[in-house]
Formats: structure tokens, C-alpha cells, sequence
């Protein structure tokens, strides 16, 4: 779903009050309606787009979830229908004159949109056959290894007002933001219609050890000066278990050695990125006696 800004759409400001968005969308709907701007495909798509703008911003409880989420949040919470249901056709155009007044509003809206409308206690309202139910989001937090290695867990959710208990797969590979999509235990469906879906969106603890980036991995390692100097075999940790690699001599501060195919595996394929052994020198703070003399023999010598 592409990013849409009601408010731009209707011309007003986020603070808008309810008058005043009011007022911007009648103004459009005039200069927009079907009605005044036949066989307009233009014209016809932005009244499209006004009053779905309005049907949000004209409902508080949708207008304060959309701005809460965003545009991206809100329409996976919301389809079409559900922006549309509940919306009263006929209060929106009444008495707004010039012959685009609430009396068929209903036929105009059933052939734009494809539904059919009528009402109910008073309202009009949206209605269709069958009715997908709404998705629905949750947070799931992962440790750095699971996230990188794929684990099972057992979830706890309320769906249609009740606690429900789900096993799920982790990937291996999956990230921060990362979402798991878990089909039809989104909210129920109306009139026989299915159910939404879940969304787990995967929040992934750091970890001591390692550092991400994509699908490589980063480690540091500190030697001595003398190691650094002469070489050195050193244990790293892998997701694997430790490995030993083989520091050259004369190696700088700083040098990363890489490990091919010792990183994260990529969501959705068996590929897996590198990881990579930051080399750093420990200098002493303090020097013995006997220590200190041999470095001033060393720097004699030129080292």
C-alpha cells in the first residue's frame, strides 16, 4: 500500500479541527463530484481519494489510530472496507447543494466503489457480502542467536477478546523489524468472511559478542604488541563455536580478517554473509623495569 496523506489530500493541516476538515473535504467533494465532471477518469479517482480521506479523519477512533501508525501502519490494519464501514454517505452530502446533495449518494458510492449501500438505524453504512477481518501487529523479542540461527516460540495473544497460545517458527536471518506473517489469526471476519492475519514484528536483543551488519557479522580481538610484531594463532568466536585463525606479523591496528561464509545466513536462502576479526594492539599502561629496558634497546635498534 503506497504511503497516502489524508491531510493533503483534503488540503489541511495535521491539527486540523473537525470543522474545519469538514468543510475542505465539501469543498472538494463539489468541485470533484461525478456528478459535474462526467466520463472524468481524473476527476473521478480524486473524489475517490476525498472521501476515503474523509472517512478516516471524520472517525475519531480511525483518525487517532492513523496518527498514531502512520499511513504504512493503518492500512495494515485497515482495507478499503474497513476504512468505508460505519461511514454515512448521506450525512456527508447532506445539504450541500448544486445537485450533489445526500439523496443519491448511495448509487454514487455503489458504483465507484463496487459495494452497496443502505441503512441501518438511522445510519448509512458500508455493506458487502463477506468481510476479511482486520490484521493485526504485534512485537516479538528475540535473542541475537535465535534471530540469526531460527528458533520456535511459543507466543500468547488476545484475538476476538480471548487469550490464545501459537508455536512459531523464527527464521533464521530475520532482523530488526523483521515481520512474521502468521495467516488468519488477524480479527475475525464478518458475514462469513475470513479471518485477518498476524504480524509479528521481531525486535532482536544485541549481543556481547558480535556485531551485525546485514548478513556479516563483526568481532574484536585484542593481542599484544610483541604478537603483533611476530604473528600469532588466536581463538575467535563464530556462531559456530570458536575457530582459530592466523594473525600474519607486522599486522596494523585495526586489520580486519576475514572468515567467508561465518555470518548470518540471508532471510529466504541458504547464502550466508562473512564475518569479520577487528585486530586491535594492547599497548601496557605501566612498564617493569626489566621490560622497560629491553623497549629502549628495541627503539635503539630502530624498532
Amino acid at each position: 500500500m503506497a504511503q497516502v496523506d489524508y491531510y493533503k489530500t483534503l488540503g489541511v493541516e495535521k491539527g486540523a479541527s473537525a470543522d474545519d476538515i469538514k468543510k475542505a473535504f465539501r469543498k472538494l467533494a463539489v468541485k470533484y463530484h461525478p456528478d459535474r465532471n462526467p466520463d472524468n477518469k481524473g476527476a473521478e479517482d480524486k473524489f475517490k481519494e476525498i472521501n476515503e480521506a474523509y472517512a478516516v479523519l471524520s472517525d475519531p477512533d480511525k483518525k487517532q489510530k492513523y496518527d498514531t501508525y502512520g499511513s504504512s501502519g493503518f492500512h495494515q490494519q485497515y482495507s478499503q472496507e474497513d476504512i468505508f464501514r460505519g461511514f454515512d454517505f448521506g450525512n456527508a452530502y447532506k445539504d450541500m447543494g448544486g445537485g450533489v446533495g445526500g439523496g443519491g449518494a448511495e448509487d454514487i458510492f455503489s458504483r465507484l466503489f463496487g459495494g452497496s449501500f443502505g441503512r441501518g438505524g438511522g445510519r448509512g453504512g458500508f455493506r458487502q457480502g463477506p468481510q476479511r477481518g482486520g490484521d493485526h501487529e504485534m512485537e516479538l523479542t528475540v535473542s541475537f542467536r535465535d534471530a540469526a540461527q531460527g528458533a520456535e516460540k511459543l507466543i500468547a495473544f488476545r484475538r476476538n477478546g480471548e487469550r490464545e497460545e501459537l508455536k512459531v517458527k523464527i527464521p533464521a536471518g530475520v532482523d530488526n523489524g523483521s515481520k512474521i506473517r502468521i495467516s488468519g489469526k488477524g480479527a475475525q471476519g464478518e458475514g462469513g468472511g475470513p479471518a485477518g492475519d498476524l504480524f509479528l514484528i521481531i525486535q532482536v536483543l544485541p549481543d556481547p559478542v558480535f556485531i551485525r551488519d546485514g548478513g556479516d557479522l563483526f568481532v574484536e580481538r585484542s593481542i599484544s604488541f610483541t604478537a603483533a610484531c611476530l604473528g600469532i594463532s588466536l581463538d575467535v568466536p563464530t556462531l559456530e563455536g570458536d575457530k582459530r585463525i592466523k594473525v600474519p606479523a607486522g599486522i596494523q591496528p585495526g586489520t580486519k580478517i576475514r572468515l567467508k561464509g561465518c555470518g548470518i545466513k540471508s532471510l529466504g536462502s541458504n547464502a550466508k554473509g562473512d564475518l569479520y576479526v577487528k585486530i586491535g594492539v594492547h599497548i601496557p599502561e605501566a612498564l617493569n623495569s626489566e621490560q622497560k629496558k629491553l623497549v629502549e634497546e628495541l627503539a635503539e635498534k630502530g624498532l
